[in-house]
């Protein structure tokens, strides 16, 4: 069952919900009808995750960040980065150094890799004041230390949530997280892409369906061109542009989509000598870093760069340069350059946006998705004038064209995905309210026969869910090793371990656990000054087995009981117990010390004699029948001689006959006799 609520404070839960432990709570802090400020939280059996933690790039500042005053980040167990865009990974030093966050972080090798890289940047170029500043250079630095990386496939526990990755297509070290919460699976897909590039894979299928998908709907119900297609447009703008003595803007990321574009301008220009003299630019401070990551990460791409890579460096171009600043560029001519930030906000890109845009001559190309209030959104309905950085207007003369090479998910990509997938409960992010609620309404007509649930939260709209909880446990080690019987029982250690049930032998509980299994001997002395041997005869009463031990083994005198316990002759006025602890052998030592105390209690000292002065044996039976009748005493409390030397012991109105000599017990309620 699935219910969206009205934006409500998480930072609290009702503790009224008579299901609250079955509850699932999942809720965007950003991405909820947008795009941008990826953020998404998930709560559930006392257990709670962070999906993602990016900025809005329209917004600067606070108004950029999600909505984290919804939460009490101290109460966050897991926080998930998928990749290192800046729309998904950019407040997370924030997060990290300016709130109460306790719990751990994590993303893959390559991600944090290029994290550091981006965001220094994204430091360095943002044109905001000191007081608006989210975080610096030292808090990116200290951030880095606590975040821990996951491999792809790989499976961590933290606090009870199991969690692992896939391959996610979008960019290098993009992953899509599976979450298990007490059996309830969840996949957080963050931005991904089916369709492998000319460096990526494609975006892994998992091999089992989740309960809940958290999916992107950036792209709605919109469909991609071919990619050939796609590449053709993108080189004939840019050929065509320059033939007629024109520069060309690539607005884009600095890391991403932009290796893929640079493979193909190189190849493009590798093909063409009329090219040749024609300077292709890589616009960022970072293009010689990136570079090297990506060389780094070289086995994270497809096979075609790998086999590429074999023979030559496919990211060592020999066409294109790098470019660190606008006072370096000498702007003589026609040329290609590519520059960040995608969004032409700020930095490089907008700074040549408008050196070129009154320019008939210039082309703009405009290559992935453009977000809601940036200036790179604005253009692409080609105003007639755009608003400069300082406040004054220019006429938009050059040409602009969208041709989208940024690697989301389609339609016909989300719609296959979610059919090989079928998961019960869809919650559509990342998308503009108005693409995500058309890929609803079509989502909702394909899965029109199978009970589908499909939620498109908005920022700060709770979402509830609710599942069945059922335990079970599973034998593991020796004790699987053969199946059980009908009826038959089942004997071992139960181990919980979060949400988890193991029913495993002791001795294998080092193998599956990190716990282990360890022996108390536990000693006593006691306080006795009688004869030994009336001890040793008092415990033949009451135990059938007491066997005496020779003395090199023992050290003294000793015997053993129930080949549990050993009692130990220390001196004329101590004797001492020694045992392994375990419940049947501590309730052996407990009679045992009762016994040793009522014989003290209950008969004059029996002094040890010279041989002469020894006692008959008709004496000693008789005192050993005086400490069993008081041990029984203490034991029963209504203990009587009956005929033929019987004692008569009632308890609760039942009766049971002991015979003195053979030991031989009878009564019809069998509780009693059995003690």
């Amino acid at each position: 069952m699935a219910s969206t609520g009205p934006p409500q404070s998480l930072k609290r839960s009702d503790t009224s919900l008579t299901r609250e432990g079955d509850q699932l709570i999942i809720t965007p802090l950003g991405a909820g009808n947008e795009v941008g400020r990826s953020c998404v939280y998930m709560s559930y059996k006392g257990k709670t995750i962070l999906f993602d933690c990016g900025i809005h790039p329209a917004y600067l500042g606070m108004a950029a960040l999600p909505y984290f005053d919804e939460i009490d980040p101290s109460t966050i167990d897991v926080l998930l980065v998928t990749h290192f865009h800046l729309d998904h990974a950019t407040s997370l030093p924030y997060f990290l150094e300016k709130t109460t966050f306790k719990g751990r972080v994590f993303m893959t090798h390559a991600t944090k890799a290029i994290y550091k890289l981006l965001l220094s940047d994204f430091v360095k170029v943002s044109k905001v004041s000191v007081e608006d500043m989210l975080y610096d250079e030292q808090d990116i630095l200290r951030s880095m230390d606590k975040i821990e990386v996951i491999d792809f496939h790989q499976t961590l526990e933290v606090n009870g949530i199991r969690f692992w990755c896939y391959t996610a297509g979008h960019v290098l070290g993009a992953a899509r997280f599976m979450v298990d919460i007490a059996g309830v699976r969840v996949l957080y897909t963050g931005d991904y892409s089916r369709e492998e590039d000319r460096h990526l894979r494609a975006a892994e299928i998992p091999q089992f369906s989740p309960d809940i998908c958290i999916i992107e709907s950036t792209y709605g119900v919109q469909l991609h061109q071919p990619r050939n297609v796609r590449e053709k447009r993108f080189t004939d703008v840019i050929h065509s542009t320059i033939s007629q003595g024109g520069r060309v803007l690539i607005p884009a990321f600095a890391l991403g989509r932009a290796q893929e574009l640079l493979l193909i301008l190189d190849e493009y220009w590798s093909n063409h000598l009329e090219l040749h003299n024609i300077p292709i630019y890589y616009a960022s401070p970072l293009a010689k870093r990136c570079m090297a990551v990506y060389q780094t990460y070289i086995n994270s791409m497809n096979e075609r760069i790998r086999n590429q890579f074999a023979n030559s460096n496919p990211f060592d171009f020999k066409h294109i340069s790098p470019l660190k600043s606008i006072e370096n560029f000498n702007d003589v001519g026609p040329s290609v350059v590519m520059a960040s930030p995608s969004g032409l906000q700020s930095g490089l890109s907008r700074q040549l946006f408008e050196m070129w845009c009154s320019d008939k001559k210039n082309a703009c190309v405009i290559p992935g998705y453009v977000v809601e209030g940036t200036l790179a959104k604005t253009i692409i309905n080609e105003p007639k004038e755009v608003t400069l950085m300082n406040g004054l207007t220019a006429p938009l003369n050059m040409q602009v064209h969208y041709i989208s090479f940024l690697a989301h998910a389609d339609f016909a990509q989300t719609s296959t995905f979610l059919k090989e997938l079928m998961p019960p409960n869809i919650v559509l992010v990342h998308g503009e309210a108005n693409e995500m609620g058309r890929l609803k309404q079509k989502l909702i007509t394909q899965f029109v026969d199978r009970n589908t649930k499909i939620i498109s939260p908005k920022n700060c709209q709770l979402v509830e869910m609710y599942f069945n909880s059922k335990k079970m446990e599973k034998t593991i080690g020796r004790l699987a090793e053969k199946t059980p019987e009908v009826g038959e029982t089942v004997s071992g250690l139960l181990v919980k371990k979060a949400f988890t049930y193991q029913i495993m032998a002791p001795d294998d509980l080092h193998v599956f656990s990190q716990l282990s299994t360890a022996n108390i001997s536990q000693r006593i002395t006691i306080a006795y000054s009688g004869a030994f041997g009336v001890l040793k005869h008092g415990l033949k009463q009451m135990f059938e087995s007491v066997e005496s031990l020779p003395d090199e083994e023992s050290e003294g005198p000793a015997f053993r009981v129930h080949e549990r316990l050993t009692v130990k002759y220390e001196s004329e006025k101590h004797i001492s117990l020694h045992w392994r602890s375990d419940p049947i052998s501590d309730m052996v030592s407990n009679s045992v010390v009762a016994l040793v105390l009522n014989i003290s209690r209950e008969i004059p000292k029996v002094v040890v004699e010279s041989e002469e002065a020894t006692k008959t044996e008709e004496e000693n039976n008789k005192k050993a029948e005086k400490v069993i009748h008081a041990l029984l005493v203490s034991l029963f409390g209504d203990v009587k001689f009956g005929e033929n030397g019987k004692l008569v012991i009632s308890v609760d109105g039942n009766v049971a006959h002991l015979d003195k000599q053979s030991g031989n017990v009878e009564s019809e309620n069998e509780g009693l006799k059995e003690r």
